[in-house]
């Protein structure tokens, strides 16, 4: 199998357990439209891609450095989850199709691609797949390009056939529907949100102990 398959199906793997940026991502798509959706899990393919690229090309200053800051991104994710979560859950529905579609979706974009960075622990997972295929920092430089390639392939292929499977239920959600996907996808994020703080927590406590 080429370094760009092995990519794809390593991105598609790594994308598609249902986690708080798949909620976000089903929640804006059917509340916003399905290019707010699309942009939510291309941020998420780019920060996978990212982390992708520090494994595939062995940069182990960046990876140190990470994984040395992991509580406080942790953290830092965490809480921003609790916020997004809040504001989904209080988030009225729009009064019409139109105006769903005038969020920012470059905001969509950056915040996704942030909150998936937020979880530096995702870089031991590339390092030891990378490892397991014979990339790194001693590896081909052009397979480990196919390979950063293929990662972002395949997660963006997972979030389009997402994307595409939630749109197809847009239409035919009313007000009513729309008012209990934020809030049941508002209580969905801010428990993750919670568990991350609470985990994060827990590890300082330990490290303190």
């Amino acid at each position: 199998m080429s370094s760009l398959l092995k990519g794809i199906a390593v991105g598609f793997s790594i994308a598609a357990p249902l986690g708080p940026i798949g909620v976000l991502c089903i929640r804006r798509s059917l509340a916003e439209g399905s290019l707010m959706g699309l942009h939510t899990g291309l941020g998420a393919a780019t920060a996978d891609a990212a982390y992708g690229f520090v494994a595939a090309f062995g940069l182990t200053a960046v990876s140190i450095f990470l994984i040395d800051k992991q509580l406080w991104l942790s953290l830092i994710g965490g809480v921003f989850l609790c916020y997004l979560g809040i504001a989904t859950f209080l988030r009225l529905p729009p009064n019409d199709a139109a105006s769903t579609e005038r969020g920012s979706r470059l905001a969509a974009y950056v915040s996704t691609f942030l909150l998936t960075l937020s979880n530096p622990a995702t870089i031991l997972s590339f390092i030891a797949i990378f490892a397991a295929f014979g990339l790194g920092a001693y590896g081909s430089y052009a397979a480990a390009s196919a390979m950063v390639l293929g990662v972002f392939l395949g997660s963006a292929l997972w979030w389009i056939i997402l994307n595409g499977c939630v749109g197809l239920l847009r239409s035919r959600l009313h007000q009513t529907w729309m008012r209990w996907v934020n809030r049941i996808s508002g209580t969905m994020i801010l428990a993750f949100g919670l568990i991350a703080v609470g985990n994060t927590a827990a590890s300082w406590l330990q490290q303190a102990g």
